[in-house]
């Protein structure tokens, strides 16, 4: 069978790079990106692009109608810290976004959809070392409150009107290819932006807070290797836990440090810091490796070092 993938959100930091993936697997015609502003050249020009707003439910049944889409990836959020300046505007968009795809999927036979989840479903009642598939889970912020609603609308709507909506709970994301976001974990990528700038930086959270991370190209593995699973082997329909590395700033700090000679970086934490205590250290991911065969690639040292040559190529 063909398929037909939307991706809404391309402009983001995964979308950016999901769409270029999609369509190197499935070809050009076949992925349509979507957003509310125009992403990147490369995603423009690369392929179909439909402005969208993911609110507008009209809009929405006119693109599926129109493509004829089978698969849909939903991206479109407002990421965590920034969810705490706007926490209505987070709440509608994150929620109310999903909640007109899930609607949409069994009228129009989509048989897929990825939606990401976040460790921001955790709070500080979690345990923070190798946390759990299946845990205490009290999340403090707009942010975490909206993804842990919308994983169980994900398996309500799988239960009772078999969608087949797989989801990941990803950790901070590290990419070379878009800026920040918003997110409580975007140090991750700010600090390798200043050290080749300015070989300094300051960090909105203390030197040793430890939180689970990803490389962007682990990210697009494990969101396409979970879509591209055999569904009769899945036994989460929430979201599944997946691990990258975890470390803490200094650790990134001091990596960087043997790559830059004489990089700095100066600690001075603001209110994401609060967000980020509730956050697990690790992560338990088991499920997923038993489930969907996920397996990361990357580690610290040679996340630091592809993330530093990229950069310094394309300056």
């Amino acid at each position: 069978m063909k398929e037909v993938i939307l991706v809404i959100g391309s402009a983001g930091q995964i979308g950016l790079e999901l769409v270029v993936k999609l369509r190197n697997i499935y070809g050009d015609k076949n992925v349509i990106a979507s957003d509310i502003i125009i992403p990147s050249y490369d995603v423009m020009e690369g392929g179909p692009f439909e402005l969208l707003d993911i609110l507008n439910k009209k809009q929405l049944k006119l693109v599926l109608k129109k493509h004829k889409v089978t698969q849909i990836y939903l991206l479109a959020a407002l990421l965590s810290a920034t969810a705490e300046y706007h926490p209505e505007s987070a709440w509608n968009l994150n929620m109310n976004g999903l909640l007109n795809i899930l609607d949409l999927c069994k009228p129009f036979n989509i048989r897929k959809l990825f939606w990401p989840s976040s460790i921001a479903v955790f709070g500080p009642s979690t345990p923070i070392t190798n946390t759990p598939q299946v845990t205490i889970m009290e999340p403090d912020t707009i942010y975490g409150i909206s993804k842990l609603a919308g994983e169980r609308w994900c398996e309500y709507y799988h239960k009772k009107e078999g969608v087949d909506c797989r989801s990941i709970r990803y950790p901070g994301l590290i990419g070379h290819r878009s800026n920040p976001g918003g997110g409580t974990t975007d140090y991750a990528v700010h600090i390798f932006h200043q050290a080749i700038k300015k070989k300094s930086y300051e960090c909105f959270l203390a030197k040793d807070t430890t939180l689970p991370m990803m490389y962007m190209e682990d990210a697009l593995n494990a969101t396409v290797g979970l879509m591209e699973a055999d569904g009769s082997k899945l036994t989460i329909h929430s979201s599944y836990n997946v691990a990258g590395i975890s470390f803490s700033p200094i650790e990134l700090a001091t990596e960087i440090g043997k790559h830059i000679h004489g990089f700095k970086c100066n600690y001075k934490p603001d209110l994401r810091q609060e967000i980020a205590k509730g956050w697990p250290q690790s992560i338990d991911d088991s499920i997923a490796k038993k489930d969907w065969g996920w397996e990361p690639k990357y580690d610290l040292s040679e996340m630091t070092k592809d993330m530093l040559d990229n950069l310094i190529t394309n300056q």
